[in-house]
């Protein structure tokens, strides 16, 4: 994937980015391109190797229409729940360096619904900051919308994926074979005329 001059790119990790410049450096006698991106969060530049656009997981930010399916995701009921510490902690890592902002809704939707139920430790509290910040940076750029209103649209997005997954989670009553094989007082004496009708 290539980039010009203005584009407005998404670095994993970091949010939104400007490409402000590209240009070629000689480093230890090899000669690379570089996209100078400028992060609008903390306005620091950052050098990435055109070469290795794909390995960090640069990429454009989202269309009109991606935001309505993130949007659907964040809605959906589908939660990951890991039990392990260990396990949740990598699996969200990763999910947060893939550079797919639905990824990074997946580790929002998990956290949040985790924090519900008990305290996250400093790390996973930072993560599912992060997350959300990642989310709201993006959507608000696309959008053209201020972050505040964004935030807003994802929390209703969070409380609706909370109480459909609180829906599907309560067990259905049961009907028993017995009660719903049983044939009807109706078709019992049908049966009956018919029989003495033969006999």
């Amino acid at each position: 994937m290539t980039f010009q001059v203005g584009d407005k790119v998404i670095y994993p990790n970091h949010g939104l980015g400007i490409v402000e410049r590209i240009e070629e450096k000689t480093i230890l006698g090899t000669t690379c391109g570089f996209y100078h991106l400028r992060i609008v969060a903390n306005e620091t530049t950052v050098l990435v190797p055109v070469s290795n656009v794909d390995g960090v997981g640069l990429r454009r930010a989202i269309s009109d229409d991606e935001v309505e399916r993130l949007f659907g995701l964040l809605g959906d009921g589908k939660i990951d729940n890991h039990q392990n510490w260990k396990g949740r902690f990598k699996d969200n890592s990763d999910k947060m360096r893939s550079g797919s902002i639905y990824d990074v809704a997946d580790v929002l939707k998990s956290l949040t619904f985790l924090a519900k139920s008990k305290s996250l430790s400093f790390r996973e509290k930072r993560m599912l900051d992060r997350a959300k910040f990642l989310i709201i940076s993006e959507v608000s750029e696309v959008m053209r919308e201020t972050a505040v209103s964004i935030e807003g649209r994802v929390d209703r997005a969070l409380e609706r994926c909370f109480s459909t997954k609180a829906r599907t989670a309560t067990p259905r009553p049961k009907v028993t074979k017995a009660a719903s094989s049983a044939p009807a007082p109706r078709a019992q004496a049908a049966s009956a005329t018919r029989r003495a009708a033969r006999a």
